[in-house]
């Protein structure tokens, strides 16, 4: 019996993963790694690592304070590496912020108008919900990785030929 291990990688401790294809074209899968997807991203480049339907999931390099950010839909996020903080106001107006036919995260340009909810502080392996109606904004002091499940809007970055084919 093959014996098999579990290595949690880290930003600056990763291995890139593979997958074995089994009487199939490669072209129909993507697997990336989101360590190695984060190195190289700029902070808070919300890059396309996996579609699920209309679901995308995202590798997110959190370094320093992100901008205010908000989504007519509930999205959410795990940290895989580091520590990071979110901070959330509730929206007075959200469907100024992103209408409700918006998909996707969407920038607040600005301070968001409302009344402050809280923050929540996350470590690998945590998860937080980013709820409808809420801005939120990401902070971290030293370079963390996230994955953040959304509907795929215009601050998804889409690199398939370079994640795909490396």
């Amino acid at each position: 019996m093959s014996e098999f291990v579990t290595r949690f990688g880290s930003l600056d401790d990763y291995e890139k993963g593979h997958i074995e294809i089994i009487n199939d074209k490669p072209k129909h899968y993507c697997f990336s790694n989101v360590f190695e997807v984060a190195s190289g991203a700029k902070p808070y480049e919300k890059i396309a690592v996996a579609k699920n339907f209309e679901y995308v999931i995202e590798a997110i390099r959190a370094e320093g304070k992100s901008n205010w950010m908000a989504a007519a839909h509930d999205e959410f996020c795990v940290v895989m590496d580091g520590d990071v903080t979110i901070e959330f106001v509730k929206l007075d107006q959200p469907e100024s912020v992103a209408a409700s036919d918006k998909e996707g995260t969407v920038s607040v340009s600005g301070e968001p108008q409302g009344k402050r909810m809280g923050t929540i502080r996350l470590k690998r392996g945590h998860q937080a919900l980013l709820p409808k109606g809420a801005a939120y904004r990401f902070d971290s002091a030293k370079p963390s990785v996230m994955i953040q499940q959304t509907l795929q809007g215009d601050l998804t970055v889409q690199k398939w030929a370079e994640i795909c084919y490396r």
